[in-house]
């Protein structure tokens, strides 16, 4: 099957993995992707595994890897050390795709409580580091069966979260190594905005680096937390048939992660939330992917169906 809704726990911030488990398991849906806290909380990796398999259900992704941008020697090497349990776990739970979210600049470290250099406002060499952890961590990866997930977010978050702001840079960062090692995620909060934004996806298409599809809309007023303005499929200013019937002409053909950083909807009860994201998915974003991957796989016409 094609296409299978995953939900990104994310989303449901206040459940524990075996309650998120449930909730996904009790909706009907066969994929979850989990934070990395939700493995630690869970009693470590492999217990976690054992719930996510327990339940029926498999590991889209692992959220999340990165953060390499910090100029500190110390920090840097347990950064490297940080992500290379990150790939260790997520081989264990069976995911093989580690979202990466590169690190912001070292002078706003601080602003998501972390530590840097105040001073240090030097995005060139900040994305130069992010460029040599990667190319370090790379190969530890592709030991391990895992793919390191380049996710470019969006520029309001430049300088504290991801200098990596596009996908076009995202997947020049990832073109020196195989596409089964370094990919991209096309996450719609992060790149809607984006003028070349057809253009890149039929780029990492044709290389073969679309690694998962996460949506999300963008609502408007922006959050007082800047990071909390994303809404549910439908509520914000996102055009999700045009790009899921682009992301899907691209040849991907995974599962579509929902991830929402939301005050509401984070705190309502996850079976409504479950419920909400299972129906606005098939209302606005199967049917484009559906579309798309039939003109992908079959120019002559004929209808292809994908199911959630």
């Amino acid at each position: 099957m094609s296409f299978e809704l995953s939900l990104n726990t994310g989303t449901t911030p206040n459940l524990s993995l075996q309650e998120a488990v449930e909730a996904v398991a009790g909706a009907g849906l066969g994929h979850i992707g989990p934070w990395r806290h939700l493995l630690e909380q869970a009693g470590g990796e492999e217990k976690a595994a054992e719930i996510i398999s327990a339940a029926g259900l498999k590991a889209t992704t692992l959220c999340r890897g990165g953060f390499l941008t910090g100029s500190d020697p110390e920090a840097r090497r347990a950064a490297i050390e940080s992500n290379r349990a990150a790939i260790r776990e997520t081989a264990a739970i069976g995911a093989g795709e580690l979202i990466m979210v590169v690190g912001g600049l070292p002078a706003a470290a601080h602003v998501i409580g972390g530590e840097g250099d105040r001073q240090d406002k030097d995005i060139v060499a900040a994305r130069q580091r992010v460029a040599e952890g990667i190319a370090e961590l790379a190969p530890y990866a592709a030991e391990h069966n895992v793919r390191l997930v380049l996710e470019p977010l969006h520029p309001m978050y430049t300088a504290d979260r991801a200098v990596l702001s596009t996908l076009g840079e995202a997947l020049d960062l990832a073109a020196p190594y195989p596409a089964e090692t370094v990919g991209v995620v096309v996450d719609t909060f992060h790149v809607w905005w984006d003028p070349q934004l057809k253009q890149q996806i039929e780029r990492a298409g044709r290389e073969n680096r679309i690694a998962s599809y996460q949506i999300c809309d963008f609502n408007l007023p922006i959050a007082a937390d800047a990071l909390k303005s994303r809404g549910m499929m439908g509520d914000g200013y996102v055009d999700f048939p045009t790009i899921s019937r682009w992301v899907a002409e691209a040849g991907y053909t995974g599962p579509v992660e929902v991830e929402i950083f939301n005050v509401e909807i984070n705190n309502q009860d996850a079976s409504l939330t479950v419920e909400t994201m299972k129906s606005r998915y098939a209302e606005l974003v199967l049917p484009a992917l559906e579309e798309g991957a039939a003109k992908a796989q079959n120019p002559a016409g004929e209808r292809i169906s994908f199911g959630i």
